[in-house]
């Protein structure tokens, strides 16, 4: 017995490994989770903004109009995965003009995960309403309905 109390104690005085000190190297060799998530959907972050300026410069008329728009391209055979870009610039367009609040990024990367059919977990006051929108609008072009379901 007090040969490993002893060999208890010299394992407490060096520190046993915890999972805290293995959480840094799994992620040096992981890498951090999110931001794989931000560079996967980086491209389409960096699209969206890339159309603010033009879509700020639409009239309320003219961004109402690009709703019909996008239905008539559905349509003629383009996937909401083609109009992802300019569907959430539109959203967020509108948002700002509506509500005064502008989707930032990671709520843009939220709307995508959305829109693929994952789930997007985010705590209170991170935007989940707001976040919702922009799947919602897009999904909702084809006419057929969309469910946004919160916990």
């Amino acid at each position: 017995g007090g040969r490993d109390a002893t060999r208890g104690a010299r394992r407490a005085a060096r520190g046993t490994p915890t999972r805290a000190m293995f959480a840094g190297f799994e992620k040096m060799l992981k890498g951090d989770p999110s931001e794989k998530t931000k560079r996967r959907y980086q491209a389409r972050v960096d699209a969206v903004n890339a159309l603010g300026a033009r879509t700020k410069a639409l009239s309320d008329d003219e961004l109402r109009a690009k709703t019909e728009e996008f239905r008539e391209r559905l349509r003629r055979g383009e996937s909401e995965d083609d109009l992802l870009v300019e569907a959430f610039a539109v959203v967020r367009e509108a948002a700002d003009r509506v509500l005064g609040l502008r989707p930032f990024d990671v709520q843009l990367i939220g709307g995508m995960i959305l829109h693929e059919g994952q789930i997007a977990e985010m705590r209170t006051g991170e935007g989940k309403t707001l976040v919702s929108a922009l799947p919602a609008y897009l999904n909702a072009l084809s006419g057929k309905g969309v469910h946004v379901v919160t916990v």
